[in-house]
């Protein structure tokens, strides 16, 4: 549960209560001690803490827009936002993820990247959030060596975390998890989707890659807009190449943002997955 608070100068702070079902406090501790490692400006600040007997709040900055999930779940998405300032929130995560691969003197797996904890401020600017299941790793190795059962949130859970057969669990997992925000924010709906008028359209990355390797567009999914699609594209192919099955086929987070400096046309099409697609 997370409440608006007020200090008293005024300014207004984001308190986060955490109820550990584990009740060993497990969540509190690795969110303290993930992001106290941490300081970019595209990973929420914790100002502070309390513990009180079983009572355990996190205080952050308050973040007025709220989550990324609001604004990409609801029709009419792209025109509330404009695709100028979804590339943005897209550039940023990436930028926020690859500082917590990369640019932390610990590395840090965050197992949870999603829409509901991507916080944007009143500038829209991104802010990864909720570090309550993200991992450390060794400051020279990116994977980890063992983990004790599966993390994250169904959707954007990496092959590897539900089995080991996949390869081995790395930030390479959390690439997975961006990649399949990217493509919902592109969609503007979630990947899985029942309710649709084509069968073809339940899984939104297979529709994608179909249509980019067989047209090279995205038409005629609604956009929502009438202007060039390159940003659509550009997004989609890249969340494409994130969501690769095998670990090593996925880009580093350092690539994805090399991807986004190039051009639509200048980045070729993945191979289509058919593991986890729904109408395979």
């Amino acid at each position: 549960m997370v409440y608006k608070g007020t200090l008293p100068n005024g300014g207004h702070v984001a308190v986060k209560f955490l109820h550990d079902t584990t009740g060993n406090g497990e969540e509190f501790v690795n969110e303290v001690i993930s992001i106290r490692r941490t300081s970019h400006v595209n990973v929420v600040t914790l100002l502070g803490f309390c513990l009180e007997g079983s009572k355990r709040a996190l205080i952050y900055d308050y973040m007025p827009n709220g989550s990324l999930d609001k604004f990409i779940y609801t029709e009419n998405s792209k025109q509330a936002l404009g695709w100028e300032t979804l590339y943005g929130i897209a550039t940023g995560i990436a930028r926020g993820l690859e500082y917590l691969h990369r640019g932390c003197n610990t590395r840090i797996i965050h197992f949870d990247i999603k829409p509901q904890n991507i916080l944007l401020d009143q500038d829209f600017v991104p802010k990864i959030a909720d570090f309550g299941l993200a991992k450390l790793c060794n400051p020279k190795e990116s994977y980890l060596l063992s983990m004790d059962g599966m993390r994250g949130t169904v959707g954007f859970i990496a092959p590897e975390v539900f089995s080991r057969r996949f390869g081995v669990v790395s930030t390479k997992s959390d690439v997975y998890s961006f990649g399949m925000v990217l493509l919902e924010m592109v969609g503007g709906r979630r990947n899985l989707r029942a309710s649709v008028e084509r069968e073809s359209e339940v899984y939104f990355p297979d529709w994608a890659h179909s249509h980019l390797a067989q047209f090279g567009s995205l038409q005629p999914f609604d956009l929502g807009f009438d202007g060039p699609e390159e940003i659509a594209k550009k997004m989609a192919t890249i969340g494409l190449w994130c969501i690769q099955i095998s670990p090593a086929s996925r880009p580093t987070m350092s690539k994805v943002l090399e991807m986004f400096e190039k051009s639509a046309d200048e980045l070729e099409i993945p191979p289509k997955q058919f593991i986890y697609s729904p109408i395979q």
